[in-house]
C-alpha cells in the first residue's frame, strides 16, 4: 500500500496562507534567516522530504509532461520583494515536485540507477550547513582528512593494495572529471610536460578504448586536446569485451605511422551492455608498452565489495588508475565520484598550481591539497556523506543490497531466456539485462534486413509504451545495430514486486503491440 502522501503535521505546516508572515531578518533586509525561522522551515522542509521518499510511488516514474510545458507555470521575471518560506514550500510541492523524473522511483529501470539513500540525504544536508570547501587542507582541515580516511576505506574493502605502490585518491563529482584526470595524468607521464609546454607541434597522442567505452572518454580526449581523432575504438568480440589482439595491432599500427601511444581504457562493465574487458590480458599489453591503464568501473566497481565476486575485477589492481561512482549503485546523492590511482604524482603533475594567494605560509607539515590534482579550484566535502552512508549500512549492509540487486536482475534474466518470444542480447554479469521482445515466428531469421527493422520498430514502441505507462522506466541502446533493451536494477528502494510488475508489463506488451503492428502491416499490404 503506498503511504499518504503528507502526514497531519506537514500538510499544517505547509497549507499556509499565500500571504504567510515574512521573518524577521527578510522585514529587515539584513542578514540571514532568522534561526528560530529557520528550524521551523527545516523542520516543514524534512517533513515533505520523508513524505516523498514515503509515498514516491504515487506519482508516474517520467512526469506526464511535453517539452515547454513547465516554464510557464513559473514567472517571467524574479521577484522583487521577499516571499514566505511557506509559499515557496508550496509551491515546490505542486510545480517541482510531481513534474521531476523520480528518480527515486522503485520503478527506475533506466540507465543506472543514482537512488539517495536516507544517511546519504542527511549528510547532503550537512554538507550544506557547513559550506565547507575541501580546496586546501587549511580551508577545512575535517573535510581533507576524512576525505584520506574514507577514500581508503573504500581501497580496502575493494581488496586493492595500499601503501607506498598501492591506491590512494581523492572524490570528484562524476566519472567524466574522474576519467578526465586519469587520462590527464596518462598524458602528463607520456614523456613531455604538456601541464607546461602544451601539445603544439608534438606528435599525436592515442588513447585506446573499445567500441563499447563511454563517451566521457572520447570527451575526455577532446578536452585534453588530443582530439576525437586521438582516441582509437577497438572492436569487441561476440561478448562485447575488447579484442586484445586487435587492440595489440592497433598499438603496433599507430606507432610505425608515427603516432605515441598513450593510455588504454578497460571498461569492466560498459554502459551500453555491461560487459567486463579482459583487464588481466590488458595489463601485460600496457606494461609491455610502457602505456597506462585507467580501468572505468563507474558502475560495476562497487560489486568488488563483495569477495566472492572480484573474478570479473582479475588485474585491476596493476591499473594506474580507477574510477568508480558512488552516487550509481551505492545509493549515494548526487553528486560522488571515486579517483584511485597508483600515481597520484602524476595527477599531480597535470593540475597543479599554487598562486600566492592560495599558499599558506605558516604550515609545516606535509598536507593533502586536493585541488592541486584536479581541474577545479573549489570541491565539495563529499567525504562527510560517503561517512554517513558507509557507516549506517556497513559493509556488510552494502553488500547485501547489492547482492539482492544482482539476485533480481538474474531472475528478469532467466524469464527472458525463458520466454520464446524474447531474448537476451548480452550476457548478464551484473544487474542489468539487456534484452527484447522478439516474436518466436522470427527465430532464425532475425538478420534478414525486414525482420530486423520489424523488431527495431516493435521494441522501440515496446520502450515508449512501458515508459508511458508510469509504473516502470527502461532506457535503451543499440548492439551489435539492434536496438535493445535495458533493464538495470540498482535503486535501493526497488523489491521483488517491482521487477515481477515489469516482466508483466512486458509480457503483456510485447505481443499486444505485435499483433497491432502485424495487423497495420496486413492492411498496408492489402
Amino acid at each position: 500500500m503506498v503511504p499518504a502522501p503528507h502526514t497531519a503535521d506537514s500538510e499544517a505546516a505547509l497549507d499556509q496562507p499565500q500571504e504567510a508572515a515574512l521573518d524577521q531578518a527578510q522585514q529587515a533586509g539584513l542578514g540571514d534567516m532568522d534561526v528560530e525561522a529557520f528550524r521551523r522551515a527545516a523542520h516543514a522542509t524534512v517533513e515533505l522530504m520523508a513524505d516523498y521518499l514515503a509515498g514516491v510511488e504515487r506519482y508516474p516514474v517520467l512526469p506526464q509532461r511535453q517539452p515547454g510545458e513547465l516554464r510557464p507555470l513559473f514567472p517571467a521575471s524574479p521577484p522583487e520583494q521577499p516571499e514566505s518560506i511557506e509559499r515557496i514550500l508550496a509551491d515546490y510541492r505542486t510545480l517541482v515536485e510531481p513534474n521531476i523524473t523520480h528518480w527515486q522511483h522503485p520503478g527506475f529501470f533506466a540507465y543506472f540507477s543514482s537512488s539517495g539513500s536516507g544517511p546519504g540525504i542527511l549528510g547532503e544536508m550537512l554538507m550544506a550547513t557547513l559550506v565547507a570547501n575541501a580546496m586546501l587542507w587549511r580551508t577545512s582541515p575535517v573535510a581533507t582528512e576524512l576525505e584520506e580516511v574514507t577514500v581508503d576505506w573504500f581501497r580496502q574493502a575493494l581488496g586493492l593494495p595500499g601503501g607506498a605502490d598501492g591506491f590512494t585518491g581523492f572524490y570528484t563529482d562524476t566519472a567524466s572529471t574522474s576519467s578526465l584526470i586519469g587520462l590527464a595524468a596518462a598524458r602528463q607521464s607520456s614523456g613531455r610536460d604538456v601541464a607546461a609546454e602544451g601539445l603544439v607541434e608534438a606528435p599525436r597522442l592515442r588513447v585506446y578504448a573499445s567500441a563499447e567505452a563511454h563517451s566521457s572518454i572520447e570527451k575526455a580526449c577532446m578536452t585534453l586536446g588530443l582530439g576525437r581523432a586521438g582516441l582509437r575504438r577497438i572492436p569487441v568480440d561476440d561478448a562485447y569485451r575488447m579484442d586484445v589482439a586487435a587492440l595489440e595491432a592497433a598499438i603496433a599500427e599507430d606507432r610505425a605511422a608515427g603516432l605515441v601511444p598513450c593510455a588504454v581504457v578497460a571498461t569492466l562493465g560498459t554502459t551500453g551492455s555491461t560487459s567486463v574487458d579482459p583487464v588481466d590480458a590488458i595489463v601485460a599489453v600496457c606494461r609491455r608498452e610502457g602505456l597506462w591503464l585507467h580501468v572505468d568501473a563507474a558502475y560495476a566497481g562497487v560489486v568488488a565489495l563483495i569477495p566472492e565476486r572480484r573474478g570479473p575485477f582479475a588485474g585491476w589492481e596493476a591499473a594506474d588508475s580507477i574510477v568508480i561512482n558512488p552516487h550509481k549503485w551505492l545509493f549515494t546523492p548526487l553528486d560522488c565520484s571515486l579517483y584511485l590511482t597508483r600515481r597520484p604524482d602524476a595527477a599531480r603533475a597535470a593540475f597543479s598550481l599554487v598562486p600566492e594567494y592560495l599558499r599558506t605560509r605558516d604550515q609545516d607539515l606535509p598536507v593533502h591539497d586536493f585541488n592541486e590534482s584536479t581541474p577545479q579550484l573549489g570541491r565539495r566535502f563529499r567525504a562527510l556523506k560517503m561517512w554517513f552512508i558507509v557507516r549506517y549500512f556497513g559493509l556488510e549492509g552494502l553488500r547485501s543490497r547489492i547482492e539482492a540487486h544482482i539476485e533480481l536482475a538474474q531472475r528478469f534474466a532467466a524469464w527472458v531466456d525463458d520466454e520464446p518470444d524474447a531474448e537476451r542480447l548480452a550476457p548478464t554479469p551484473f544487474s542489468t539485462v539487456c534484452f527484447r521482445w522478439r516474436p518466436a515466428r522470427f527465430s532464425g531469421h532475425t538478420a534478414e534486413p525486414e525482420v530486423a527493422a520489424y523488431l527495431d520498430g516493435l521494441n522501440e514502441a515496446l520502450m515508449a509504451r512501458l515508459n508511458a505507462g508510469g509504473e516502470v522506466f527502461l532506457s535503451h541502446t543499440v548492439l551489435a545495430g539492434r536496438l535493445t533493451l535495458r533493464l538495470a536494477v540498482g535503486n535501493l528502494r526497488t523489491e521483488a514486486r517491482h521487477v515481477e510488475r515489469a516482466w508483466a508489463l512486458v509480457r503483456e506488451l510485447g505481443p499486444q503491440l505485435d499483433a497491432e503492428r502485424e495487423a497495420a502491416t496486413e492492411a498496408g499490404a492489402a
